[in-house]
C-alpha cells in the first residue's frame, strides 16, 4: 500500500516526518489606512448579532506583516542582486521590496465594488442554472460531454469567487464575503472556512520548501525512498488531477484531522465556530444532493452534477500546479533564513488561459494575486502592468494561448515527468551543485532548490 498523504490544493504527497512547530507563526496585522474601507468590528459582535453563525473570519486572510519583511529584504538587496556572473539569477534577493510593488500599483486597484463582485456570482449562477436545464432538457449524449466541459468550468468559476470571499477581496463586508462564500463553495461541496483557513497557510508560506502547503517538492532522500507505486500516484496522469476531494478529508503531514473537523490541528481554537458552520454547510448541500437524487434518479443526478464536479476537480488542481511548476527555468525554492515573503511570492506564475480568462476570472494572473492576495480579480490584470517595470525580470511573462488552453496539458505532463525533488540539506545558506534549465553549476550559495 502506498504511503500517501494529501498536500494543499492538491497534490498527493509521501508521508513524511514533521512537527506542528514546523514553521514559525507569522503575525498578522490590520488592513493599512489606506486600504480600510470602513471601521472593524470585533468577531464576537458578529456572532452575536447573526444567529445564522454564518461566522466572518476571525482575521484577514493569506495578509503578511510587510514590515517584518522589509528588514530582511533590504538587508538581502544589493544593486547586483540578481547578477550571477552576468547571467540573471531568479533565486537573488531582489533589488526592490513590497512597498516599491505596491506604490506602482494605481490606487484605485485596491478599491473593492460589493456591487461589481456580486454581478459575477449573478453571471455564474445564471449560466448554471442555464446550462444545467438545458442539458436536462436535451437528454442528448450529443449534449451531455459538451455540458460537462462547460458547467465543470463553471463550477471552477464559482470556488474562485468563492476563494475571493475568503481572501476578504470580494467587498470590505466580512459578513457580505462570509454569506456569499458559503453560498458559492457549498454548492460545489466545498468546506468554505475549512478551506479558507488551510489556503491562508499556503500564501503565508508559498515557496518555503518545508511550510508551503501547496505542491511542495519532496526532499531528494524521500523521493528515491518511494515504492513505483506512490510515485504513480504522485507524478502520473492523471491521479494527482483527482486528489482534491481526499485532501479535503486527509491533511498533510504533521497535521491530524481533515477540513471539516474543528479539533483539525489545521485550526485554532478560536476557529472552531467558523469550521463547524462550514461543515454545517457542506452537510446541508449533501442533504440537498441526496434529495434530488431520490426525486430524479441517480443516473440524472450523475451527469447533471457529478461529473461536472470531476471536470472541475481536475481544473482546481491542473490551475493550482501550474501556478508553482512548469516554467522553462527551474523555479527556485527556499529553506530557512533565505526564505522572505517577497521571494516566495516571486515563485509563482502567470498563465494565460485564453478564453478561459474571462471565465474563471483572471485567476491565471497569480504574481500579484499572491504578493498582494487583497487586490480584487478584476484589477489584476491592470495591476500586474503596472508593477511589470519594478518587477523587472523576476516577472515570467507567460506564454499567450490559443482561445483553449490545450499547450498548458504539454506543459502540465512535461513538469510532472521532471520536477521532483529538491536538496536534502540547508538551512540559511548553503553551497550546492545541481542543475539548472540543463546548465551545470556549483557553489551556488544560497537556500535555493530547483525542483528537479
Amino acid at each position: 500500500m502506498a504511503r500517501l498523504v494529501i498536500s494543499e490544493c492538491c497534490g498527493l504527497t509521501p508521508l513524511r516526518l514533521r512537527g506542528r512547530g514546523a514553521g514559525p507563526a507569522i503575525a498578522l496585522p490590520a488592513a493599512p489606512p489606506s486600504l480600510a474601507a470602513g471601521p472593524r468590528r470585533p468577531v464576537t459582535a458578529i456572532h452575536r448579532e447573526w444567529a445564522l453563525r454564518v461566522s466572518a473570519p476571525t482575521r484577514l486572510t493569506s495578509v503578511v506583516e510587510e514590515e517584518g519583511n522589509r528588514k530582511v529584504e533590504e538587508e538581502a538587496r544589493s544593486p547586483m542582486a540578481a547578477d550571477n556572473g552576468g547571467a540573471f539569477d531568479p533565486g537573488a534577493p531582489p533589488p526592490f521590496g513590497l512597498a516599491e510593488i505596491r506604490a506602482a500599483i494605481p490606487k484605485h486597484c485596491w478599491v473593492k465594488d460589493p456591487w461589481r463582485s456580486m454581478s459575477y456570482v449573478v453571471r455564474d449562477v445564471v449560466v448554471v442554472l442555464a446550462l444545467a436545464a438545458a442539458a436536462a432538457r436535451a437528454d442528448s449524449w450529443l449534449v451531455w460531454p459538451l455540458y460537462w466541459a462547460a458547467q465543470g468550468t463553471m463550477f471552477w468559476a464559482l470556488f474562485v469567487l468563492g476563494h475571493d470571499c475568503g481572501h476578504g477581496s470580494f467587498s470590505s463586508n466580512a459578513k457580505l464575503n462570509s454569506v456569499v462564500g458559503h453560498i458559492l463553495h457549498s454548492s460545489i461541496l466545498v468546506p468554505y472556512h475549512g478551506w479558507r483557513i488551510s489556503h491562508r497557510t499556503h500564501h503565508q508560506h508559498h515557496g518555503h520548501v518545508e511550510n508551503d502547503e501547496s505542491w511542495h517538492p519532496l526532499p531528494k532522500r524521500l523521493y528515491n525512498s518511494l515504492d513505483n507505486m506512490t510515485k504513480k500516484l504522485r507524478f502520473t496522469m492523471p491521479f494527482p488531477m483527482l486528489a482534491f476531494p481526499l485532501y479535503l478529508f486527509a491533511r498533510s503531514p504533521g497535521k491530524k484531522g481533515s477540513h471539516f473537523n474543528p479539533s483539525s490541528d489545521l485550526f485554532q481554537p478560536n476557529e472552531k465556530k467558523d469550521v463547524l458552520t462550514s461543515t454545517a454547510s457542506w452537510l446541508a448541500m449533501v442533504g440537498i444532493l441526496a434529495g434530488l437524487t431520490f426525486v430524479m434518479g441517480p443516473l440524472k443526478m450523475l451527469k447533471l452534477y457529478a461529473v461536472p464536479y470531476m471536470i472541475f476537480v481536475m481544473w482546481l488542481d491542473f490551475v493550482t500546479y501550474l501556478h508553482h511548476h512548469g516554467h522553462e527555468d527551474k523555479l527556485p525554492w527556499y529553506r530557512g533564513k533565505e526564505w522572505s515573503y517577497l521571494r516566495g511570492g516571486l515563485t509563482t506564475l502567470d498563465r494565460d488561459y485564453g478564453w478561459i480568462n474571462n471565465i474563471h476570472h483572471d485567476i491565471g494572473t497569480h504574481v500579484i494575486h499572491h504578493l498582494f492576495p487583497q487586490i480584487p480579480h478584476y484589477h489584476l490584470v491592470e495591476a500586474t502592468e503596472a508593477a511589470k517595470p519594478v518587477l523587472g525580470k523576476y516577472y515570467k511573462e507567460p506564454e499567450k494561448s490559443a482561445p483553449i488552453p490545450f499547450h498548458l496539458l504539454e506543459v502540465l505532463a512535461k513538469s510532472l515527468k521532471s520536477d521532483h525533488y529538491v536538496s536534502d540539506t540547508g538551512d540559511g545558506r548553503v553551497s550546492m551543485s545541481d542543475v539548472w534549465h540543463g546548465q551545470a553549476f556549483t557553489q551556488f550559495t544560497s537556500t535555493i532548490f530547483v525542483v528537479e
